[in-house]
């Protein structure tokens, strides 16, 4: 494949024009997504944002959707959240009593940050003891009501169109719009024939590197905007549906690539960082069994999705650069557990009402343990905050407030900025010593030369 689409799967990872870069961004300002920002390509490190009008300390620069992105695959055992935005979902009861049933079967979720809680347990998850299980299936079908969670109403769980059970949203339109975006060709109901495959993909993802899930996503993405572009142009010109690659559905689907196209890319096994506990004389085998990962995952995929009219897509080059796009872009997907408001809630209550709602509460809480209030952790690429660039004395900072309850980047302005100011955020640690910064920053490929580094180098 490689060689028979070289030419295409060059097109697709060439490095989009100034002009391309221009209309794009252009035309997400047009659709109110980047108000009193301009993003433009600087010369001096490709894309960057600035500001087009002054914004105040703590005002709210942008609020960006995503892209593409996924919850972690453990993070699903704590977390109950809408596939397409990520809003926590059913009831206070209904998270509470799935994670206890789950845990009765031995299923724990991973933290993947650690964080500091204002209530503590003293079990610890060995230790814990559970509440019986009639009392977890009351929690988990609606028959137990907790004390005060009507302060804290979470949307109703909708469906995935398909059928699949592992998929739920928070309303019908993020169900359809998840749907047309990508997870109509992700399904894994019954209904769908490839399913069997699908699951394996998923399988190996989920045992290796749930990045993949987020890879396909974008490929699936981008195959079903071309669908759509192929079928509006058929309609134009009244012709049938073209059935094989060549120049006319290329185009399209450059198209329909364009978004993804944005990013800066560089091949995964490449671009990623050499773990501590690998020897600097393992690298060389450290990138070809990465690049064999991502090899294996492809084929899976391709079994499950494939299409001879997006074939170049397919390439390993493509999917490899895929993922180190979002090595190098990816912010970290967040959005706080409802669970930790309500548990703050009944322990900030009057003595009598919180002694009261503890006679109910503790039981869960305690079994639960320090952890009860995990958040839904996952990762995600942003077309707007992914072109903002580093700095170590940044005028911006990614800060989800208390009104910030989906899957929306948050960036706030953590100083003053100027009109025509360029907005920056701290991709590290900006804390570190100077050395620290730029070993740091090595990972992403570049070496910083922010005000504060000028300052600081010892040259």
């Amino acid at each position: 494949m490689e060689d028979e689409y070289s030419d295409q799967i060059a097109a697709l990872l060439a490095p989009p024009s100034s002009q391309s870069i221009q209309e794009y961004y252009n035309s997400l300002k047009e659709a109110g997504k980047c108000d009193g920002l301009n993003v433009r390509d600087n010369g001096k490190h490709g894309k960057a944002v600035f500001a087009s009008r002054e914004f105040k300390e703590g005002e709210l620069i942008l609020k960006d959707q995503m892209l593409v992105g996924a919850q972690h695959s453990s993070n699903k055992v704590d977390c109950l959240v809408c596939s397409y935005c990520f809003r926590f979902i059913g009831s206070v009861e209904a998270q509470i009593g799935r994670r206890l049933y789950l845990q009765s079967l031995g299923i724990y979720g991973e933290k993947e940050c650690e964080k500091e809680h204002p209530i503590h347990s003293t079990n610890d998850k060995m230790e814990r003891d559970l509440p019986p299980k009639e009392m977890i299936e009351s929690l988990l079908n609606g028959d137990l009501s907790l004390p005060f969670t009507n302060r804290f109403e979470l949307p109703e769980a909708v469906p995935c169109p398909g059928g699949c059970e592992e998929e739920q949203y928070c309303s019908q339109s993020c169900a359809d719009a998840d749907w047309e975006t990508y997870h109509s060709l992700l399904c894994t109901s019954s209904s769908n024939k490839q399913s069997s495959v699908l699951l394996k993909f998923i399988e190996h993802a989920n045992e290796t590197n749930d990045i993949f899930i987020v890879a396909a996503k974008a490929i699936a993405f981008t195959m079903l905007r071309y669908r759509k572009l192929k079928k509006s142009q058929a309609k134009d010109k009244g012709k049938g549906l073209l059935g094989k690659m060549d120049n006319t559905s290329f185009s399209l689907l450059l198209e329909a690539w364009k978004p993804i196209s944005m990013g800066f890319k560089r091949r995964w096994w490449e671009c990623i960082s050499l773990p501590d506990d690998v020897d600097p004389t393992e690298e060389v085998e450290f990138r070809t069994e990465i690049r064999d990962l991502a090899s294996t995952s492809l084929e899976l995929l391709k079994d499950a999705i494939f299409d001879a009219e997006c074939a170049p897509l397919f390439s390993l080059d493509v999917y490899g650069s895929i993922i180190g796009m979002f090595e190098l872009n990816n912010l970290d997907l967040v959005v706080a557990s409802p669970i930790e408001d309500y548990f703050i809630y009944i322990d900030e209550l009057a003595d009598k009402e919180k002694e009261e709602a503890l006679t109910i509460t503790r039981t869960f809480l305690d079994a639960l343990g320090d952890d009860y209030s995990v958040s839904c952790q996952g990762t995600a690429f942003f077309p707007i905050q992914s072109c903002m660039n580093h700095s170590c004395c940044p005028n911006a900072k990614a800060f989800k407030r208390d009104e910030d309850i989906d899957g929306h980047a948050i960036i706030l302005a953590s100083h003053p900025i100027s009109i025509g100011e360029e907005v920056t955020l701290s991709y590290i640690d900006e804390d570190v010593p100077y050395d620290k910064r730029q070993a740091m920053l090595a990972d992403y490929g570049f070496t910083c030369t922010c005000p504060r580094c000028l300052e600081d180098c010892p040259n």
